[in-house]
């Protein structure tokens, strides 16, 4: 008699590595404990951001997506929004010269349209700069929502043709074909997703940290996907030796 066979993942490939996606919660909270206004716990973040970014692939992560600026994150008050965005610009600018050295290809997900326009036209020059980059794939998600992401996505689905998994993860980044998440790492002591990558994370092993977003290194990246890799991750399977009996 066969042995059942044990649920495996997606096909992924062989190169491409993990898929890490982050909330990149805290900077606010970060700032607020020090007695700095909060723009100063975004300028920590990103360079948070660029820490963890170097590691990432020395750890075996093929595709990071990073949450930087959620669609609800509008409702924050304007000034400290307009530093935000001001930030990401100054952000993409300096990053896409590290992803160049480094053969990175960095890509922008979420809505252009509500962004400024010195925000899109940094957008378009970054992605078009590292286009060509092999290595590490970055993501990083500027007013996003998921459940928007699959709304836009169902209403893609007709052309298509058939409703199937595929085909739906197909229209959620048209162009861009992107692997489910492996790994959903979320510090600054929360305990949701927040409307991140909801389709895509539906198997994906969570991981939360109390410490703050600024505060984390390429240390904490290390002790999350030593967790992760010590999971037994059966999609719905059984576990090897009850698959076996």
């Amino acid at each position: 008699m066969r042995e059942p066979r044990r649920a495996e993942p997606p096909a992924a490939g062989p190169d491409r590595g993990l898929h890490v996606a982050i909330v990149m919660d805290g900077n606010g909270r970060w700032a607020q404990r020090r007695g700095l206004p909060r723009v100063a716990g975004h300028v920590a973040g990103a360079r948070a951001a660029r820490r963890v970014i170097d590691a990432a692939s020395d750890l075996g992560v093929g595709v990071l997506t990073l949450f930087a600026f959620s669609s609800d994150n509008w409702r924050r008050p304007r000034g400290e929004v307009a530093r935000i965005l001001a930030l990401l610009r100054r952000f993409l600018r300096t990053e896409a010269r590290a992803c160049v050295r480094a053969g990175t290809r960095l890509e922008v997900i979420g809505r252009r349209d509500r962004l400024p326009a010195t925000l899109r036209t940094q957008v378009e020059r970054a992605e078009a700069a590292t286009a060509t980059g092999a290595g590490l794939r970055l993501r990083i998600a500027v007013d996003y929502s998921g459940r928007d992401a699959i709304l836009a996505a169902a209403a893609r689905l007709p052309a298509e043709g058939a409703a199937t998994r595929e085909g739906f993860a197909r229209c959620l980044a048209p162009g861009l074909a992107v692997p489910d998440v492996d790994l959903f790492l979320r510090p600054g002591g929360e305990r949701r997703l927040s409307d991140f990558l909801l389709w895509e994370s539906a198997y994906a092993e969570l991981v939360f940290v109390d410490r703050l977003w600024p505060d984390v290194t390429r240390d904490d990246l290390a002790a999350a996907l030593a967790d992760f890799r010590a999971r037994d991750r059966r999609f719905g399977g059984l576990p090897a030796p009850a698959a076996r009996a």
